[in-house]
């Protein structure tokens, strides 16, 4: 999959940890980890990221801004203050990551004891912004019904089912480490129980 130029995600074939486990002294393998950045400068530390040679990932979605009397579709980060950054991550490479201006740190506790983003978690996110369908911000939920899209952009997808209307609902998918979510209107009678 080719690399995004709106700051997508290349996908690597090698498995990675569950979100949550902690790697030994240093990574073997490519992993998604989170990075907390200071406001509004997600893109300036993509952009040092991608310059140095890391595979930074941003994703993004379309908000209706106001400016004035004019209303206008912008490109803004799916998580304002985070991006993801797959990498097999050793303390060289930590102190490398960390040298980046705009960047708050790296969440985890040590360069050693870094909690990763799962991999379906980080697919279900560039999905819904390569699909470019309406998403909103949502409050993160552990409860609730685990559902797939059975059809359509989302076809395999799976999040939460918040149900709005008879037949349109809300699909929730959440980052576990950042404890954020994003929800997308689908078609309920596309969705089946996980």
């Amino acid at each position: 999959m080719p690399l995004n130029v709106e700051g997508g995600l290349q996908l690597v074939e090698e498995a990675a940890p569950r979100g949550g486990e902690t790697g030994g002294i240093a990574a073997t393998r490519p992993a998604w980890y989170a990075l907390w950045t200071r406001s509004h400068c997600e893109q300036l530390v993509y952009d040092q990221l991608a310059a140095r040679g890391f595979r930074p990932s941003l994703p993004k979605i379309d908000v209706w801004s106001r400016h004035g009397h004019l209303r206008h579709l912008t490109r803004t980060p799916m998580f304002p203050g985070y991006l993801f950054l797959r990498h097999a991550m050793d303390r060289r490479s930590y102190l490398e990551v960390r040298k980046v201006r705009g960047l708050v740190r790296v969440l985890g506790e040590r360069w050693d004891r870094l909690p990763t983003v799962a991999d379906d978690e980080i697919d279900a996110i560039q999905r819904i912004a390569d699909a470019r369908i309406p998403a909103l911000p949502h409050p993160y939920l552990r409860d609730g019904q685990r559902v797939r899209i059975g059809r359509g952009p989302l076809a395999d997808v799976e999040g939460i089912l918040l149900r709005t209307k008879p037949t349109k609902g809300l699909l929730v998918v959440s980052v576990d480490l950042l404890r954020r979510s994003v929800a997308v209107e689908v078609d309920c009678t596309c969705v089946t129980p996980v």
